[in-house]
């Protein structure tokens, strides 16, 4: 192993447990806030993942940044979708007259 593979494993790790002990700790009245931000890093994840892929340096950074696109785009929809949930929750319901 390569000490840029080495080094950028480390990084993903870390990244991984801090972005996991920054959600955990989040009031529920902050959550739809939080999500419109991953929502708009998710948006970058996927720009920065269609450069990757499209660059064609060799076979195996197209596949992954193929992979990337994929995984962004499912989890920038995915995150859409949960906001848009979360909204909804919050209007008022009309009441039916009788």
């Amino acid at each position: 192993m390569t000490p840029d593979l080495v080094a950028s494993l480390y990084v993903l790790l870390l990244a991984g447990f801090v972005g996991f002990e920054v959600i955990r700790r989040v009031s529920p009245l902050l959550h739809t806030p939080l999500m419109s931000l991953t929502n708009a890093l998710s948006a970058i994840a996927v720009v920065g993942a269609i450069i990757i892929a499209g660059e064609q340096r060799s076979t195996l950074t197209t596949v992954l940044g193929t992979l990337a696109v994929i995984a962004s785009t499912i989890n920038l929809v995915g995150g859409f979708m949960i906001t848009d949930r979360m909204l909804k929750m919050f209007k008022t319901r009309e009441r039916k007259k009788p």
